[in-house]
């Protein structure tokens, strides 16, 4: 009776354990999930705004993309929720093997040995799930991209017609991502099944083998082994599900390292802190760039924007304007020297040039949120000082008219180019920033609104204005310092409106061609 008694004390007691464990996940577990979630999202995110805007254009969104959603959901699932199904099948499965052990180590040796041969074969099976995962995260950011770039471009390819070369493109990227899906649905079935094997292998075998002992009288009575058999439930819960669970918590430990991975490649480098205001001007001496080597975008440009002044950079499309102006920005792949003061930009801290510069596009962003939180960038700012940036930038009468919690939509769609445009020069005033670029900001704009958002530019004080545009206006040309001509990435004529044009030169011909 001592067995049996002992046997229904250990049930109770597994039972005990199970509604204990029960009632330890109830309270623990989706508070730890909730908290380690937020602690990696928080984390992972902080890490990304660490890089600079000159390295982040190098990387493809879309891998982040992925690898904050997808890629999240995975790692929730298969490592963050599985610790707790690891731990619960190893403490049932020690448990098993103790009483197994306390009945006949002889058949815990076979139960064992039946079984090892398949739990290798699941092992090596999880190893090569990590890999695929990988793969499946690739496939899919790559689709993600593709999809991105079809969802931006859309006005583009209904212009020219091309729903079906795009849709080619798309669902390319999806039939590869799918099969990157469909090659990891194969390994988890077949870690399934070898796990399975492992389980049943060790009850049928270890079910033959007693009973060929017991009908020899050898080792184990029958009402053992009926009782043994009983244990090797436990047992056989835990060969088939811990594989699979420590399979994919590898694969998904994968996405992890991947995630990682990717946020530390190309961080923003350590430099000096711009510690004073610009006390003189920038200068650029020698500076040269090319995207391609054999195809150089800038040559030797030198010249010097001085503190406060405003200077506009004139020239034809592709003579490397645009490119001038992101240099600026930050970046470490230029010849030459650009120097603020005394300090060149490649010394100089990413955050502190960002802190230094505000600059102005062509294509806005917007967020999805109120005007005034557009304009602050959800930062806290005096209402004094927000008001004065709303009337200097010329979005007085829109704020009077839908008021500043009026939700810009998606990028913008609520508002107009020019509602934009004076959102970004709203900005860059309550920032305070020594220098502001703007390139082509008026481009897409009508005539009216392009002047008026270029007057609300030239109105601004005590700030360093270079200004990159197209539009050849001589009454606003007048009103710059000086203007910057470029030909085929060289500066070759530099001086006022008035200057310029008694020259006859390059400049004169394209404001004249332009009238």
């Amino acid at each position: 009776m001592l067995p049996l008694s002992v046997l229904g004390l250990f049930c109770l007691g597994i039972l005990l354990l199970i509604i204990l464990f029960k009632q330890i996940s109830y309270w623990t577990k989706p508070r730890f999930l909730q908290r380690a979630m937020v602690q990696y999202k928080n984390y992972a995110f902080e890490k990304l705004t660490k890089k600079s805007m000159s390295t982040f254009r190098k990387e493809s969104t879309s891998d982040y993309l992925s690898g904050f959603s997808n890629d999240l959901n995975i790692i929730e699932t298969d490592y963050l929720k599985a610790q707790f199904g690891i731990v619960a099948n190893i403490v049932a499965l020690v448990g098993a093997i103790l009483m197994m052990l306390w009945y006949s180590s002889v058949m815990t040796a076979i139960a064992l040995g039946f079984c090892v041969l398949p739990m290798l074969a699941a092992i090596f099976t999880g190893n090569k799930l990590e890999k695929s995962q990988k793969q499946v995260s690739i496939k899919n950011a790559n689709f993600l991209s593709a999809l991105k770039d079809a969802i931006g471009g859309f006005s583009v390819m209904k212009s020219f017609g091309a729903e079906k070369e795009i849709a080619k493109v798309v669902g390319q990227s999806s039939r590869h991502a799918e099969q990157a899906k469909c090659s990891r649905e194969k390994l988890d079935i077949i870690l399934d099944m070898l796990s399975a094997v492992a389980g049943v292998t060790a009850q049928l075998g270890t079910v033959l083998v007693g009973c060929a002992l017991t009908l020899s009288g050898y080792v184990i009575t029958p009402g053992k082994l009926i009782a043994y058999l009983d244990l090797t439930g436990l047992f056989i819960m835990g060969i088939r599900e811990l594989p699979v669970l420590l399979g994919k918590r590898k694969a998904a430990l994968g996405l992890v390292d991947k995630l990682a991975d990717a946020l530390e490649e190309n961080t923003e480098d350590s430099g000096v802190e711009l510690t004073e205001p610009l006390q003189q001007e920038i200068t650029l001496s020698h500076l040269s760039f090319a995207y391609d080597l054999e195809k150089p975008v800038l040559k030797e440009i030198s010249c010097s924007f001085q503190k406060g002044k405003s200077y506009a950079i004139v020239g034809a499309s592709g003579s490397g304007k645009s490119t001038l102006l992101n240099l600026l920005m930050g970046s470490d792949s230029y010849e030459g020297k650009i120097y603020f003061d005394n300090q060149e930009m490649r010394d100089i801290s990413s955050k502190s040039l960002c802190n230094a510069i505000s600059m102005i596009q062509q294509d806005v962003f917007v967020f999805n949120a109120s005007i005034r939180d557009n304009i602050t960038m959800f930062k806290e700012f005096p209402r004094a000082q927000v008001d004065e940036a709303i009337r200097l930038s010329g979005l007085s009468a829109l704020v009077s008219e839908k008021g500043e919690h009026y939700l810009c939509g998606e990028n913008g769609c609520n508002l107009s180019g020019g509602e934009k445009q004076r959102i970004s020069i709203a900005r860059s005033l309550l920032r305070k920033t020594q220098i502001l670029l703007a390139d082509e900001a008026t481009a897409a704009l009508d005539a009216e609104t392009a002047y008026q958002v270029s007057d609300a530019i030239l109105n601004l004080t005590d700030m360093t204005r270079i200004v990159v545009t197209h539009a050849l206006d001589g009454k606003l040309l007048r009103r710059y310092d000086g203007i910057l001509t470029i030909k085929s990435g060289r500066i070759i004529e530099y001086g006022s409106f008035d200057e310029l044009m008694e020259q006859k030169g390059y400049f004169y011909s394209l404001y004249t061609v332009s009238q």
